[in-house]
């Protein structure tokens, strides 16, 4: 039996984005357009819940309040997100992407920070890993995320991206 996921792309102060979710709630964002990124996200969809079928549908209850929260916080108007999210990932990964949705807005910590708040301080390694896999970024807040040094470290969207958020957010980086 296939999964069926929903999608739909919005344009956003940091390009184009693709929305993905599932009856569950929220399940990707993708940094670019769907055409460009439909290879990766079916193998990531297999990889997580096997054969998916992909319907383009705007219209969903989940990528509609996506789209509209997002655009709230692209526009300043929103500092947190109140969205069903559908994550797919192992425990592991689970319990650090929930760790990220609870560092504030306008905040940033580090990848041992987060290994701490988890309960497994030498585990910093595997929490960045997990950050770099997240799902759903701007809302499951990985960019809030800098090197121990203070300084920013990768983003999937690029650094231009993070220094974006962080800046939109009140942030110096």
């Amino acid at each position: 039996m296939s999964t069926t996921i929903y999608w739909d792309e919005m344009d956003s102060p940091i390009g184009p984005l693709v929305l993905a979710a599932t009856d569950d709630g929220l399940c990707h964002v993708d940094f670019g357009r769907f055409a460009d990124q439909s290879a990766p996200l079916t193998a990531w969809a297999k990889r997580y819940r096997g054969p998916a079928e992909w319907s383009n549908a705007p219209t969903q209850l989940h990528i509609a309040e996506a789209r509209r929260q997002l655009g709230e916080f692209f526009a300043g108007e929103r500092q947190a997100f109140e969205l069903p999210l559908d994550l797919w990932g192992t425990d592991f990964q689970k319990k650090v992407w929930k760790a990220l949705t609870e560092v504030p807005f306008g905040q940033v910590c580090s990848y041992k920070d987060i290994a701490e708040a988890i309960g497994q301080p030498k585990a910093v390694r595997a929490v960045g890993g997990a950050n770099n896999r997240n799902p759903i970024p701007v809302i499951v807040p990985c960019h809030r995320i800098i090197g121990a040094s203070g300084a920013l470290v990768g983003y999937g969207g690029g650094l231009p991206i993070k220094t974006y958020l962080l800046q939109l957010e009140g942030r110096r980086p």
